[in-house]
């Protein structure tokens, strides 16, 4: 149990995460934020509870880092560059000293990762269980945020990196199964610590028409694109990127093919762009060290399809992650 009191957590623990030139170290009611000239605020919160977003004995450095990395994901979906969040922590009982320096030296590591500072939060205890939310601040310029309305008929889909490891993850540590040490260590760590990719996302605005980050599943998340552009999808599933952890762990029967794309927790990049932005695109993902892979394209309609190398529908028993 954390033997000190609210003041003392934050004084101690929260309050140098926010002491940078655009921190305010946490001793007003709110924090102060006007967004660089010619640009535009972008939002974005999540709340994240242990047993349902991560597991409740999760190390706290990653549980940190994955309640703000998912934020800076959506941050990156925007096309915007992050910088800095709020945030809401509701500690139980059995939180320890030990447990919260855990958490907030993952948080003061992201922070030096990203360049973002701590704005605010709140602090409180909880007699349920674990509960983390981060509201991430970032900037695009005005007019210029990528959104979810914007493909077209004759579009191309787009992921970055690889689809499916956190899925693999998060079934490899409530499920061990017969994994080498390395894979199974690379895909658990996919699922515990995403990787945003901040770099990725500005650079997008003025190539892409639509995006959005993979939180839900592959196939979810591109259907939010679809429902809100009005247009139909086709996936092929022979071009979706996997890593070789990831085969390796399909071909242990540890996963199937539907539950990378229906999975979720990848927090990978999913946009659309015309044909003409193709080599822009791949000199793009070559120049940041980021796979970009194109996977199908959008249609008159309104379904998503996913094919085989046969170009016969795969069967999918669902689409994704849903929250209620």
């Amino acid at each position: 149990m954390i033997r000190r009191g609210e003041f003392d957590v934050i004084a101690q623990s929260l309050a140098p995460l926010s002491d940078t030139p655009r921190g305010l170290g946490l001793t007003d009611d709110a924090a102060l934020y006007v967004p660089t000239a010619g640009r535009t605020a972008v939002l974005s919160t999540d709340t994240l509870v242990a047993g349902v977003h991560f597991l409740p004995d999760d190390p706290s450095g990653d549980i940190a880092r994955k309640a703000l990395r998912v934020n800076l994901s959506d941050i990156a979906a925007m096309g915007a560059a992050p910088l800095g969040y709020l945030l809401n922590l509701a500690l139980p009982d059995t939180a320890t000293d030990a447990w919260l320096d855990g958490f907030v030296a993952g948080l003061a590591a992201d922070q030096e990762t990203y360049k973002i500072t701590l704005f605010g939060g709140d602090t409180v205890r909880t007699p349920g269980p674990l509960t983390v939310s981060v509201t991430a601040i970032g900037e695009v310029r005005i007019g210029r945020a990528l959104k979810r309305g914007g493909a077209q008929v004759g579009d191309r889909i787009y992921v970055t990196g690889t689809i499916g490891d956190a899925a693999a993850g998060l079934r490899l540590l409530t499920d061990p199964s017969d994994v080498s040490d390395v894979n199974a260590e690379f895909l658990c760590t996919r699922y515990r610590r995403p990787q945003p990719r901040v770099a990725v996302g500005p650079r997008l605005v003025g190539l892409a028409t639509a995006a959005i980050d993979i939180s839900d599943g592959l196939v979810a998340d591109l259907d939010h694109i679809c429902e809100t552009s009005a247009v139909a999808a086709t996936v092929r599933a022979a071009d979706v990127p996997l890593s070789g952890a990831l085969r390796a762990a399909i071909a242990g029967h540890v996963l199937s093919l539907p539950d990378v794309l229906t999975g979720g927790d990848d927090y990978e990049l999913l946009f659309c762009a015309p044909p003409t932005a193709h080599d822009a695109l791949i000199a793009l993902g070559a120049e940041l060290d980021v796979p970009v892979t194109p996977i199908g394209e959008i249609t008159s309609g309104r379904d998503v399809t996913v094919i085989d190398e046969n170009g016969t529908p795969v069967a999918l028993s669902r689409a994704g992650h849903t929250h209620f």
